[in-house]
């Protein structure tokens, strides 16, 4: 098809695996010929990572600023409905200015939609020839309200999906209650549940107790929501073939308009680098003695500091220590506290040098329990916390360690492990989510590990046999190599999303001839 113009939308600051998407893809399709420009949530001051002109340097970015929103909401007022909001989150995390859609009023939805109108248009909205807009959104209603003649495709990272999953499951667990998630949180103070409850099951029962029902009480209203602006899209993209199939159950879309697509990876920044003496203990130095970011509970980045010596407990006397690598938030699926209990188990079979290394966690943010309080007591020898870090330091991080460890359930598709892949890094994972659509793809070549969900004798085994097979940890890791280098590529995708936003095209016009 012919180039033209691309307007990406982004609600989200720069902060998970969608935001490293839009920074990938952009320039990819720019140099395939399109003119693209960003619509992009931002926070924070210039040089931050949260930052939009910092984060998409080089692109043409025009962005909804929400530090003032956090500020608002830190004087004990509503981020959420200051006038530059801070946007919703998928996710309900406790003492946030960016609180759970589920718990946002359907009343700020217009104000929340209305934010956006400006920064599409200095992102030149009014000459669109597609809108490719990630995540079900606001953005979208802005979009379809005020440009309903370019065609829109919409990119799910799978994060709305796993929302609407939740809200779904606790408003079944309300009506089996008598209640719906509008009266549950009074239900729950006033004990009106207590009699019903006694017929629950062990699953119902936790999610009962554990539910903060106060941050659910629209999510009828956001599931649908969600549900009706997949439909106001011409097209879906997904990022696995687990995904589509969610998507057309979940929203009720036909196979016809949803078509799966692969999260890339910059194969020019993320490549081999040769383990030249020393090389390592000067990144690990840098990441964990000279710029120590590692965060307690109680503590802000820099809590955790290390030393020399530790130095010589991660990478062993002679710098041939199997390093293990974690990649991440702190978020409940993925299952980071279970990772470091399995490694502590692992250890005592371990017949050389091993040892974890635990990279990200934005600072303050954590569902469950705590990394490093569980990794206090289960026995920290062995286990490093490097705190959140630019993706500037990623690629290098990536090259001193020997493995990348992915336990989580459910993920969507992450990104780490594709650009683990094209560093050389094999990867060990819960055969669960977009995870089986990345690793172990041919089984005369594989690429890592792939384990069941959820359990920790399975987990335990697999990093010891990591760890103690340090050939055979090489030759899945030249494999992943090889198999980034052949199909992982932005630029080699590109074709495919412009597939995407054709099928988009046709179906716009289709439609609108209806009309």
């Amino acid at each position: 098809m012919g180039r033209g113009r691309v307007v990406m939308g982004l609600l989200f600051y720069p902060r998970g695996g969608s935001a490293y998407v839009v920074r990938y893809l952009s320039p990819a399709l720019a140099r395939a010929g399109w003119s693209v420009s960003l619509a992009v949530g931002s926070l924070g001051a210039p040089g931050e990572e949260t930052h939009a002109p910092t984060f998409f340097d080089g692109l043409d970015v025009h962005f909804l600023d929400s530090t003032a929103a956090v500020v608002e909401f830190e004087a004990g007022g509503d981020a959420i409905a200051a006038p530059a909001p801070m946007h919703p989150s998928y996710e309900d995390r406790d003492g946030v200015p960016d609180v759970v859609f589920a718990s946002v009023s359907p009343e700020l939805v217009p104000h929340l939609s209305a934010a956006w109108e400006a920064p599409f248009r200095d992102a030149g909205a009014d000459s669109a020839d597609v809108f490719h807009l990630h995540h079900l959104t606001p953005q979208l209603d802005t979009v379809y309200e005020h440009w309903p003649h370019v065609p829109r495709v919409v990119h799910l990272h799978g994060t709305e999906l796993k929302m609407i999953a939740a809200i779904e499951e606790r408003a079944a667990l309300a009506a089996a209650l008598g209640e719906t998630l509008a009266t549950m949180p009074e239900a729950v103070t006033t004990a009106a549940v207590g009699a019903s409850a006694r017929d629950l099951d062990p699953a119902q029962a936790a999610m009962l107790r554990t539910t903060r029902w106060g941050s659910w009480r629209h999510g009828e209203f956001w599931a649908g929501h969600l549900k009706e602006q997949a439909q106001l899209a011409d097209h879906l993209v997904v990022v696995s073939p687990q995904n589509r199939d969610a998507a057309m159950s979940m929203l009720g879309i036909e196979p016809e308009h949803v078509t799966a697509l692969p999260n890339g990876v910059d194969i020019e920044l993320f490549h081999p680098r040769p383990r030249v003496p020393g090389a390592r203990r000067a990144a690990f130095r840098r990441y964990l003695v000279d710029d120590a970011q590692g965060w307690t509970e109680t503590g802000p980045p820099g809590t955790l500091a290390y030393t020399e010596a530790d130095l010589d407990r991660l990478l062993g006397a002679d710098d041939d220590a199997t390093v293990l690598l974690f990649v991440g938030r702190f978020l409940g699926f993925k299952r980071v506290p279970a990772l470091i209990r399995a490694f502590a188990r692992a250890r005592t079979q371990f017949t050389r040098p091993g040892s974890l290394v635990v990279w990200g966690g934005h600072p303050g943010e954590w569902e469950g329990e705590h990394p490093v309080t569980v990794a206090e007591e289960v026995g920290a020898d062995g286990i490093f916390f490097t705190g959140w870090r630019g993706h500037h330091d990623l690629p290098e991080g990536l090259a001193a360690c020997d493995a990348l460890v992915v336990p989580s359930v459910a993920d969507p598709y992450p990104q780490v492990p594709l650009e683990a892949m094209a560093v050389g890094l094999p990867v060990l994972a819960c055969r669960s989510g977009g995870l089986v659509s990345m690793v172990n793809l041919d089984p005369a070549h594989p690429t890592g590990w792939l384990v069941p969900p959820d359990d920790p004798d399975a987990l335990t085994e697999a990093l010891a046999r990591v760890v103690n097979d340090p050939a055979g940890t090489a030759s899945r890791g030249a494999n992943a190599l090889a198999h980034a280098h052949a199909e992982l590529s932005w630029d080699g995708l590109v074709d495919r999303f412009e597939a995407a936003y054709e099928l988009a095209i046709e179906r716009h016009q289709s439609r609108e001839g209806e009309q």
